[in-house]
């Protein structure tokens, strides 16, 4: 009987001491998360909507850089295996976009080739005025 109690308030105790290092390794874990990321894993309902959210940014945004910096006019089943090996890579990049700042880079790399596109087509423009 004494031994079944002490079971009993062994297994209890287990529980109080793994709420309160889960608590403790939670926060943690929130600390080391990158910045969109965190955000999204503590405003979204639930851990697995923010896990697919964080993807589709992963994924959006490798495509618009790629569109941007590398794309150049291909078939449409070339894009397909493209876009589609990209979409494999970005599972992987959902992975490091946990605690390293993945979504951010791809922001600033899609800034930076915005910028470049638009001083490319500006020069373009002015060339062919200076043409006519």
């Amino acid at each position: 009987m004494m031994l079944n109690m002490m079971a009993v308030f062994g297994s209890y105790f287990n529980l109080v001491l793994l709420a309160t290092v889960s608590t403790n390794e939670s926060d943690y874990v929130f600390n080391r998360m990158s910045g969109i990321t965190r955000y999204l894993y503590e405003n979204l309902p639930s851990y697995e909507i923010a896990g697919y959210a964080t993807f589709v940014l992963v994924f959006l945004m490798s495509a618009i850089v790629y569109k941007l910096g590398f794309a150049k006019k291909l078939s449409f089943g070339r894009n397909v295996i493209i876009y589609t090996f990209l979409f494999l890579g970005c599972m992987v990049l959902t992975f490091l976009a946990l605690f390293l700042p993945m979504i951010e880079g791809l922001i600033v790399a899609a800034l930076i080739l915005i910028v470049y596109k638009s001083r490319l087509w500006r020069e373009k423009r002015e060339e062919a005025k200076q043409i006519n």
